[in-house]
Parts: C-alpha cells; structure tokens; sequence
C-alpha cells in the first residue's frame, strides 16, 4: 500500500486583516499536512490577529518570493503548495495534488483559474489565462503552484525578485520534468481587474509578461507597475 504525499500549505500576506477571519477558516478545512502563514510586515492589525489566532506563522521581509521561501523553509512535507490570500481552494484541490502527484515525472503543478467576478468578459480572459498555461507549461501565483518540496529546494526556490517570481520558477521548473496542468478551478479575487480597469489591467500585466520574457530586469518592472497603479 503506498503512502500519500504530504503537502504543505504556504500563503504569503500584507496587509489582509480585513479577509483574514474568513480565510483562516477557510484554510483549517482544507486537510493540508502543514500550513503556514507568512507575514511580510503588515501594518494593519494582521500580526496582531494571527497572533491571537494560534496558526502557525512567521514574518519576514516583504515580497511574495522572499515571503514563499521563508515559509517554505520551515516545511517538511513532501509538496508544496502556494496559496495567495485572495484565492479560494477547498479540500477536493488537495486531493487533486495527491493525485497528480502520484506521477513519478510530475514536478509540479497548478489550477485551472476563475476570477470572481461576474463581468462576462472575465470569462474570456480566463480561458486565454488556461490556455496559454496549459501550452506553455508556465504558471501565475493565482493559479495556486504546487511542486515537489525537494525539487523546490534543488532550484533554490523562488528568485529574489519583486515580481514575476511565479513565472520565473515556473520555467525553471518545467526543465526539470513535466507539469501537471490540472483542470480543476481555483476561484481568484477579480479585485485588481475592477479597481484597475478589465482591459487595463490585462494589457498591462501582458506587456510587463513580454518585457520579462525580453530580459528586461525584474526590478524595472516593479517599478514600472508601481507608477502604473
């Protein structure tokens, strides 16, 4: 009889006292081996709740890859999985990495995603998200990434990088072996596209894509984004 893989459970946050009674809630039933909340110096009330809460969590300094690679540092469990504070999942989506997993040449992987809102033009956007992840092999955070925890660690985990952290290890992991593009849907906040704009906000995070793919630095395109909120 195999043993089913444990997984762990890493949700970087910043500034989420509002979302954070629901999400810890929320988070308790999903039945993952590990779960660890990673503060990265919230100014909000959030280390005061978490504090209270007695869930297991740290600090560290900000930013998503910095965030990640801490907690998963102090991670025993076979797989890793990545959760952002605006993404919902439940426990069918654990279940699904254990069975993905169980493939030997499966490195890791990711969700098929849905935005929350109900704009039909959201609908548009995700199946282009979908696809183009599923033929390129390559992975956003939204998308909850999970990887083997000792093929995370041979990487050296995520770059320290203030953005496009999620798609560079994406593409250092698919040289590695193969990703399992799972179609189960993970349901995202669409918060950023109505504040920001629908078509804005897509245009904009696809050209930062294309600088990146062009070499352009990724501290350039933080900046860049920065000015552009």
């Amino acid at each position: 009889m195999s043993i089913e893989p444990s997984i762990a459970v890493v949700v970087p946050l910043l500034n989420e006292r509002t979302v954070l009674p629901a999400l810890l809630e929320h988070l308790s039933t999903l039945g993952a081996d590990e779960l660890i909340i990673v503060d990265g110096g919230s100014t909000d009330g959030s280390c005061d709740f978490l504090a209270a809460s007695g869930v297991c969590w740290i600090t560290s300094a900000a930013g998503r890859s910095t965030q990640m690679n801490a907690g998963s540092a102090l991670c025993t469990s076979d797989i890793l999985l990545f959760i952002h504070a605006d993404t919902v999942i439940d426990s069918g989506h654990i279940m699904a990495v254990r069975k993905a997993i169980a493939a030997p040449d499966i490195v890791g992987g990711r969700f098929d995603l849905h935005l929350s809102g109900s704009h039909p033009f959201f609908r548009i956007i995700e199946r282009m998200i979908n696809l183009r992840s599923r033929l390129s092999g390559i992975s956003t955070g939204d998308q909850c990434m999970f990887v083997r925890r000792a093929v995370f660690e041979q990487l050296g985990g995520f770059a320290a990088i203030p953005l496009m952290e999620d798609i560079d290890l994406s593409r250092r992991l698919k040289r590695t072996g193969r990703i399992a593009c799972l179609r189960t849907q993970v349901i995202t906040s669409s918060r950023r596209w109505e504040q920001h704009g629908i078509f804005t906000t897509m245009v904009r995070m696809w050209w930062l894509r294309l600088l990146f793919w062009s070499g352009v630095p990724a501290d350039r395109l933080a900046q860049m984004y920065r000015q552009a909120r």
